[in-house]
């Protein structure tokens, strides 16, 4: 989307506040080209000044103390979109800005003056990752064309869940087209729609998928908290490559409904954010029982009502944690950065186990893979079917007939041998169905309860992913380094990634994740070693090539 467009949705003559905000981002050395050399700290900063990389508790008491108002905030954060995201670097993150963000923000605030506040995210800005419903003037488009204009009959369980808690839905980010399920041969990042989303760091880096625009606009200060999805990994991978906290929930604990489906078996929404103390205030809101979603009615109708009561500076002391030793040795980078994190969790009073691998978990790409394309059919058939009258598709089929006669635009650089794959699949009642539902889900499920239980872990711990890649769209993603992803999203198992150092000025995350529910202790662990390394830095968007 254009600056020119984005600007249409807003109030005109504040000329000031962007000359203001680009001085500000000059001077934090944000902008293009003032980049150091190195990962630093960032420095303290004034909520007075920079809403944009204020924490949500600052935002919250600028805003009871009435130093801020929602409409300042979001005013802020709107500039920046405009200088930062649609101009200047370009990093291309918001695919669409919610035409009535100033006027919910003046409604928020006169209900803040009237003593009437919905909940804890009152007034707080939210990006939604666009395959997620919200019936408002925003559009969900899953990054495709073929959605462009097909309005939803209600806003998303996790639309109704933030509107409730208070927050303003500011805008909808970019993502890989159809959440990275359609072709084999795909890019992280881009979609016919949105275009390519660009990793702040080094602009000619992937920012990683499905949920690049929600990494990279909570990474590059445009929101202090997003809403990605995940299938296997789309949560994760985009918040390490990108230096922010992704919390990749248990199946369950997020209500589904209004979010366009790959798998029922494996999907969720979750948190992004720059510290677990912001994520797991956004999984508080987000966390509880879904009307629509059956897997919601046992473990998220039992959520707590906060998670933030388990930010624990000394959760690591005492803890057990499994070091999946799989992933050392693939790269010397990677290896000291590990080494650092470990060094830093037995500081900290961790006992560490190393195990080797999990059992059989590469036996279930297969099975799992199979699963996804079954589900994906069943899924997207249902979710297009409730679609209003606009909509120009109903079934699979007529996707794939929107792409093949919109070729030039919806398939310049990939195809859908995915999509085309999926709908080869017969109805959920099929026995390969059913098999692969056993040699993935199930075998993933017993690999991570066996080996917890008999070493009587508290957590396992990986490297999310390694660095971000060069961006090509020629030949796809190719990335050498394995994601630890796959065990936790085919068991529908909680997954928390957290920063855990730079290699060669790009962020690489740390994964903490565990058995069913099992977010409590994850947040307590992940809080701990974030307050321990500090590792979070500010990117400083720097154009050509990064490193090798």
């Amino acid at each position: 989307m254009s600056a020119e467009s984005k600007t249409a949705a807003r109030d005109p003559g504040r000329a000031a506040l962007r000359r203001r905000d680009f001085l500000l981002l000059s001077a934090s050395g944000a902008l293009l080209g003032c980049a150091e050399s190195g990962p630093r700290r960032p420095a303290q900063r004034s909520t007075e000044f920079e809403p944009m990389w204020a924490s949500v508790a600052d935002l919250r008491g600028g805003l009871a103390s009435g130093q801020l108002t929602a409409r300042s905030i979001c005013e802020a954060l709107l500039d920046r979109i405009e200088t930062v995201d649609a101009a200047g670097p370009s990093l291309n993150s918001v695919i669409e800005v919610n035409p009535a963000a100033l006027s919910e923000a003046d409604r928020l605030d006169s209900e803040r003056r009237a003593g009437e506040l919905r909940g804890p995210l009152h007034g707080i800005p939210v990006m939604l990752k666009d395959n997620i419903d919200t019936a408002d003037d925003m559009q969900t488009t899953a990054g495709s064309l073929a959605l462009v204009d097909s309005g939803v009959p209600r806003d998303s369980a996790v639309a109704a869940k933030l509107r409730s808690a208070g927050a303003l839905l500011i805008a909808k980010t970019n993502l890989s087209e159809w959440a990275n399920f359609r072709s084999r041969d795909s890019t992280s990042g881009w979609s016919a729609r949105g275009g390519l989303t660009r990793n702040p760091y080094f602009l000619d880096r992937n920012a990683c998928g499905s949920s690049s625009g929600s990494g990279v606009a909570v990474s590059a200060g445009l929101t202090p908290l997003a809403i990605g999805t995940e299938t296997n990994g789309s949560i994760v991978c985009p918040s390490s490559v990108n230096g922010i906290v992704g919390i990749k929930p248990t199946v369950g604990l997020v209500g589904r409904s209004g979010i366009v489906p790959i798998s029922h078996t494996q999907d969720t929404a979750g948190p992004m954010a720059r510290t677990v103390a912001d994520a797991a205030e956004l999984l508080g809101a987000l966390a509880g029982a879904d009307p629509l979603d059956t897997a919601t009615h046992s473990g998220g109708a039992g959520a707590p009502g906060s998670y933030t009561e388990f930010l624990d500076d000394g959760a690591l002391r005492g803890s057990r944690i499994g070091l999946l030793r799989e992933y050392w040795g693939r790269h010397p980078g990677i290896d000291r950065m590990l080494d650092d994190a470990v060094a830093a969790m037995r500081s900290g009073g961790a006992e560490l186990i190393d195990i080797a691998e999990l059992p059989r978990i590469r036996e279930s790409n297969g099975p799992g893979f199979e699963l996804m394309l079954y589900e994906f059919k069943a899924g997207l058939n249902t979710y297009l079917s409730g679609l209003s009258a606009t909509a120009k598709v109903r079934t699979l089929a007529d996707v794939i007939r929107f792409n093949e006669t919109n070729r030039a635009a919806e398939m310049p650089y990939f195809g859908q041998d995915i999509l085309e794959s999926a709908e080869e699949k017969g109805p959920l009642t099929d026995q390969a169905y059913l098999d692969a539902v056993t040699a993935s889900r199930d075998r993933c499920r017993a690999a991570i309860d066996t080996t917890m239980s008999e070493l009587e872990l508290d957590a396992l711990f990986a490297p999310t992913t390694g660095p971000a890649w060069v961006t090509d769209l020629v030949h796809g993603d190719r990335s050498s380094f394995p994601s630890c992803s796959s065990a936790a999203a085919r068991a529908g198992y909680p997954h928390v990634t957290v920063p855990g150092g730079f290699v060669l000025g790009l962020p690489v995350g740390v994964s903490f994740f565990g058995p069913a529910w099992s977010e409590p202790r994850l947040i307590g662990l992940a809080h701990s070693f974030e307050q321990s390394t500090r590792h979070r830095d500010v990117p400083r968007m720097q154009p050509g090539t990064g490193p090798a």
